[in-house]
C-alpha cells in the first residue's frame, strides 16, 4: 500500500500519536482535582478556622473519590468509549471547584472535593490510559507511559498556576478560575477523540494486537487479584517518601523547603521514568518491567536509612524518582497483555485504584509507626517488606507466563 492511500487511523499510525497528545494534554488539565487541594490547604485551614488535621481531610476525600471512579468510570469506558466520561469529568471538576469556592464550611469543602473533584479527576488517569491502549501495538508501552505522565505534568503546571492566582486573589477566586479554565478546554478536547478505536484493538481473548499477546497459567480473575495486591503493595511502599519526606526532613532539622524540592525533584525524575519504562515495557514486556522497577524501588528504600544527610537526601530521592515512576503504568500493559481487551477500562482501573488505596493506605501506616516509634527508620521497613511483596508477586506471574507457541517463559 502506498503512502497515499495508507490508513492514518492503524493501531500505532499518525492519529494514534495525535490522540495520544490530547490523551496527555486532558490529563494534565484534569489533574487540577489532585493538585488545587494541596496548595490551597494553608489558606482553607485560616479561613474555615480548623486544625491541620481537618484541613486534611478534603485531600484524603478526593483521593478516595479518585481510586473509586477509576474503576467505575473504566467500566463505563469499555461499554461506551472515552469522550462522555471526559465531558462529564470536565462537567463534574467545573462544577466542583466552583461550588467549593461558595463552600460555608469544610465539611461541605471536603464533599465536594471527594465527589465531584475526586470523581471528576479520575476520568483523565486509569481510563484514559485504558483507552489509549488500543490505538498501539507495538509502542503500547511507550503509549501508556506518556499518557500516565499528564498526572505528573499536572503537578507542575497547577501548583504553579495557583501560586501565581494567589498573588492576585484568594483561593477562592483560585478555585473559580480553575473551574472555567477545566470547562472551556476539556471538553472541546474530549470530542477530538470521538473516533472508536479500530476493530483490530479487540481482535482474540487477551491483549490485542496479535504480536503483542502473552498469556499467563492463572485464570483472568486470579491473575487481575494478584495484580490489585500487587499494586496495594508497590503504593504502601511508595508512599512513604512521597508523604512523608518534608516531615522527615523537618526532624532532621532541614526545615520544609528542602523536602518540597525534594517531593519537585521525585516527580520530575517519575516522568523520565515513566517513559523510559515505556521504552522498556515495549522490549521485554510489563511483567519484567514491573519487576525491575520494582527492584529498583526496595533499594532506594534501603538508601534512606543510612544515608540522613542534605545532600545525600536529594541524591536518595532522585533515584527514587526514577526507580518508582514507572511502576503503575506497568500494570496497565500487564493488563493489556494478559487480559481481554474488551474489558481494559474496568481492570486498569480497579488496579490503578489499588495503587491510589496503597498510597492512602502508606501514607497513614508510616505516620502511625512514626507515633508508636518516634522515629521514621521502622516506617522504611515497612515499606521494604511491602515492597518485597510486590517483587515476589510480579516474580510469580512472571514464572507463570508463557510465550504464544505454549511453552513456559524463562
Amino acid at each position: 500500500m502506498s503512502l497515499a492511500t495508507a490508513d492514518p487511523y492503524v493501531q500505532d499510525g499518525p492519529y494514534a500519536w495525535f490522540r495520544l497528545a490530547i490523551s496527555i494534554l486532558l490529563s494534565t488539565l484534569g489533574g487540577a482535582g489532585m493538585w488545587a487541594v494541596v496548595i490551597v490547604l494553608p489558606a482553607v485551614q485560616q479561613d474555615f478556622g480548623i486544625d491541620r488535621a481537618g484541613a486534611s481531610l478534603p485531600y484524603t476525600a478526593t483521593m478516595i473519590g479518585f481510586a473509586a471512579g477509576n474503576y467505575l468510570l473504566g467500566r463505563f469506558v469499555d461499554r461506551y468509549g472515552i469522550v462522555l466520561p471526559v465531558i462529564a469529568s470536565a462537567f463534574s471538576l467545573s462544577a466542583g471547584f466552583a461550588l467549593a469556592a461558595l463552600a460555608p464550611n469544610i465539611w461541605m469543602f471536603t464533599l465536594l472535593q471527594g465527589v465531584l473533584i475526586g470523581l471528576g479527576t479520575s476520568a483523565t488517569f486509569g481510563p484514559l490510559v485504558a483507552d489509549i491502549s488500543h490505538w498501539f501495538v507495538k509502542r503500547r508501552g511507550l503509549a501508556v507511559a506518556c499518557a500516565a505522565c499528564g498526572n505528573y505534568f499536572a503537578g507542575v503546571l497547577w501548583p504553579s498556576f495557583i501560586q501565581w492566582s494567589l498573588t492576585t486573589t484568594d483561593w477562592r477566586g483560585a478555585y473559580l478560575q480553575i473551574a472555567v479554565i477545566c470547562l472551556v478546554t476539556m471538553i472541546p478536547l474530549a470530542l477530538i477523540l470521538r473516533r472508536p478505536p479500530p476493530e483490530t484493538a479487540f481482535s482474540g481473548a487477551a491483549g490485542s494486537g496479535g504480536a503483542g499477546h502473552r498469556s499467563v497459567r492463572l485464570s483472568p480473575s486470579a491473575l487481575q487479584w494478584l495484580l490489585v495486591l500487587a499494586g496495594l503493595a508497590c503504593c504502601v511502599a511508595m508512599s512513604m517518601p512521597q508523604v512523608h519526606i518534608v516531615a522527615y526532613c523537618v526532624d532532621l532539622g532541614y526545615g520544609v523547603a528542602p523536602g518540597a524540592d525534594m517531593i519537585a525533584l521525585m516527580t520530575g525524575a517519575g516522568v523520565v521514568s515513566r517513559l523510559a519504562t515505556g521504552f522498556l515495557a515495549d522490549r521485554i514486556g510489563g511483567v519484567r518491567t514491573l519487576l525491575i522497577g520494582s527492584v529498583l524501588q526496595c533499594a532506594a528504600l534501603f538508601l534512606y536509612i543510612p544515608f540522613n544527610g542534605l545532600t545525600s537526601l536529594y541524591l536518595v530521592s532522585l533515584i527514587f524518582g526514577l526507580s518508582q515512576g514507572g511502576i503503575v503504568p506497568s500494570y496497565a500493559v500487564i493488563v493489556r497483555e494478559y487480559l481481554p481487551a474488551r474489558e481494559a477500562g474496568q481492570r486498569v482501573g480497579l488496579v490503578i485504584m489499588a495503587t491510589i488505596l496503597g498510597m492512602a493506605l502508606g501514607g497513614w501506616l508510616s505516620g502511625l509507626i512514626y507515633d508508636m516509634t518516634g522515629s521514621y527508620q521502622a516506617a522504611f521497613l515497612n515499606g521494604i517488606a511491602w515492597n518485597l511483596l510486590n517483587m515476589t508477586i510480579a516474580v510469580f506471574i512472571l514464572m507463570r507466563g508463557r510465550r504464544q507457541d505454549g511453552t513456559v517463559a524463562a
